[in-house]
């Protein structure tokens, strides 16, 4: 098979351009124009959109499901999920939202940097699922996520491996150390360069692996939620997610339950704890 000329990828990478700026002009014009007047957001250029976007996008999402399902849990379910002795404060919660909306205009730049480096055509991305057809897709989504999997993994573990990285930075987030001041607001409440070094392997992978650029903004908003969810101290016991029973376990013990959405990076490099094991030893 012949490899394409340099014209032919040329244009290819301009129509990839247009579409991705196409794209991202969509949802600039969906968030902003539904949250703002025009006026406000019209004339900024692009990648100030984009940013605002996703800023604004980040907040909601944080505050609306952080909200609802401490609503769920704490309230309509109270006792059902957490014990009430485990429920945490409201300061506590307050002292969570603080601490990630501060941070929330830095975390937000690195997806809009991301984006702006795919529009100028510095990455793999591809922009409509028919550039490669489903089953390629599949296998590049498959390996980009094992991907970001192994980076998330290593991240977490040196943010605590590298003494100055954990005082200066990670020590944010950990002083939520028990299962009553541990709520889904504690998800985002990181330093900010924390925060963005934790969520960097999903950008660095963009520059080596193939994956549709929509399913990259989508899983970045699925990290939003995540990330609340693993904070809520209820052990869903779906194997082999890495849920929050056992990202409870790392607050708690700090040596262990580093991984990401599953637990295969921690029982690969032998740092794996089940919550099973507690209750086991509990009874």
């Amino acid at each position: 098979m012949e490899e394409p000329s340099a014209a032919t990828t040329l244009l290819l990478n301009s129509e990839y351009s247009r579409l991705f700026v196409e794209d991202t002009d969509l949802y600039n014009r969906i968030v902003l124009g539904t949250l703002l007047p025009h006026f406000v957001w019209g004339p900024l250029p692009h990648f100030l959109q984009t940013w605002l976007r996703n800023y604004l996008g980040g907040v909601l999402l944080y505050l609306l499901s952080g909200l609802l399902w401490c609503f769920y849990i704490y309230y309509w379910k109270r006792n059902v999920y957490v014990p009430k002795d485990a429920i945490p404060s409201r300061r506590a919660m307050l002292l969570q939202i603080s601490v990630a909306m501060k941070a929330m205009p830095w975390y937000t730049l690195l997806p809009t940097v991301s984006e702006y480096l795919v529009e100028t055509g510095w990455t793999k991305c591809y922009p409509r699922l028919y550039n490669v057809g489903w089953l390629a897709y599949l296998v590049y989504l498959a390996i980009y996520l094992s991907i970001v999997e192994f980076g998330i993994y290593w991240m977490h573990r040196e943010l605590h491996d590298i003494k100055p990285l954990y005082k200066y930075l990670h020590a944010t987030h950990h002083i939520y150390n028990k299962q009553n001041t541990l709520s889904p607001f504690a998800g985002l409440a990181f330093h900010p360069l924390d925060g963005i070094l934790q969520a960097l392997p999903h950008s660095l992978c963009l520059f080596f692996m193939p994956i549709h650029f929509t399913t990259h903004l989508v899983l970045i908003f699925i990290e939003g939620i995540w990330t609340a969810n693993i904070h809520d101290c209820i052990h869903g016991k779906l194997w082999p997610v890495m849920g929050a029973g056992y990202h409870t376990i790392h607050h708690t013990t700090y040596r262990h339950n580093y991984g990401h959405y599953t637990i295969w990076m921690d029982w690969l490099f032998g740092t794996l704890h089940n919550p099973e094991e507690d209750e086991g030893k509990a009874m």
